[in-house]
């Protein structure tokens, strides 16, 4: 859909010529449609259609049939596109400048959105939901989003919030948050196991045992001190005199991995998110693995943004099924 340019010189001169009657249509103002004065404005101050449609949180198509509506009725080209850009016509200024003096009288609906607190696992934040977070925000500017990253159990357990997704052992799902959910999910379980960048090791040279491992750069991201289930890689860190470097940031655990030769603790699924990454299954007799979970709580399960944010969550685990599979 594209809008009409503004009048010309001798149409606004013609205009003129009518003693004063080009201004009345102003009076108009008065009588627009709330919303659709509330899309006019947005769109005016975002000079920008999508942007002002994310951020009203409606259908480009549907704000962009209003706006024709609106220049129809009041037989006023309002928007034009200059080098590519969005601006306001003449009468587009007039109009704004008008309803903004009425803005004052007239208080123009402003829908408050409920604030959402998202709790997730700090890996599975930044591996797996991530980037279908960032699509849902670039589709919804309009959402009040908390995000909380979880990095240990004793977090887990001390969260509020709607929906929870965190890691656990694989016999149960405890300890998770201590708030009462409607209902709790089991979304995949991961298989962990040491990973090195493929351009510092040559498949005839990669490390097959432990013994193996006496040339390489150990990376351990603290927070796997804690887990259990990973006793196996723990043992092999802790008797280490030389050759270990511990850190408190997985994002910088990994990038260590990627661009210093180390080898680190890493789930199985991360060849699928980075595939410059390779798994060294030979080196633990043992398997080490957890189970990722979701809890809603149960206060705000039936509200319509936090069961977005729930669908979300297990379109994003269905959709990498095979992320998961050994």
């Amino acid at each position: 859909m594209s809008f009409s340019e503004p009048a010309g010189p001798l149409e606004i001169a013609d205009y003129r010529s009518m003693g004063g009657k080009d201004e009345s249509w102003l009076a108009q103002a008065t009588r627009i449609d709330a919303q659709v004065a509330q899309y006019f404005l947005v769109s005016a101050r975002c000079g920008c259609f999508m942007q002002a449609a994310r951020s009203l949180n409606v259908k480009p198509v549907l704000m962009r049939k209003h706006l024709a509506q609106l220049e129809e009725q009041l037989q006023r080209s309002l928007f034009r596109f200059k080098d590519s850009t969005l601006t306001l016509s003449r009468d587009g200024q007039q109009l704004q400048a008008q309803l903004t003096a009425l803005a004052h009288d007239r208080e123009l609906p402003v829908i408050e959105r409920p604030l959402i607190r998202l709790a997730v696992a700090e890996t599975i934040l930044h591996d797996i939901l991530g980037r279908d977070l960032i699509s849902l925000l670039r589709r919804n500017a309009s959402m009040r989003l908390d995000i909380i990253t979880l990095d240990s159990e004793l977090s887990v357990q001390a969260v509020s919030a709607d929906v929870v997704v965190w890691l656990a052992g694989t016999d149960s799902w405890l300890p998770g948050p201590s708030f009462a959910a409607s209902e709790t999910w089991p979304l995949a379980r991961l298989d962990y196991l040491p990973h090195i960048a493929k351009r510092y090791s040559r498949v005839t040279s990669r490390p097959d045992s432990v013994e193996d491992l006496a040339d390489f750069l150990l990376v351990q991201w603290q927070h796997d001190r804690q887990i259990e289930g990973f006793q196996p890689w723990n043992d092999l860190v802790e008797q280490r005199l030389a050759g270990v470097v511990q850190l408190y940031s997985y994002e910088l655990m990994l990038e260590m991995i990627r661009c210093s030769a180390c080898i680190g603790l890493l789930p199985g699924y991360i060849r699928h998110f980075d595939r410059g990454l390779t798994g060294l299954p030979k080196l633990f007799n043992q398997s080490m693995q957890r189970q990722v979970w979701m809890a809603v709580n149960a206060q705000s399960a039936d509200d319509g943004q936090v069961q977005m944010i729930v669908e979300l969550i297990r379109n994003t685990f269905t959709e990498r099924h095979d992320w998961f599979e050994s």
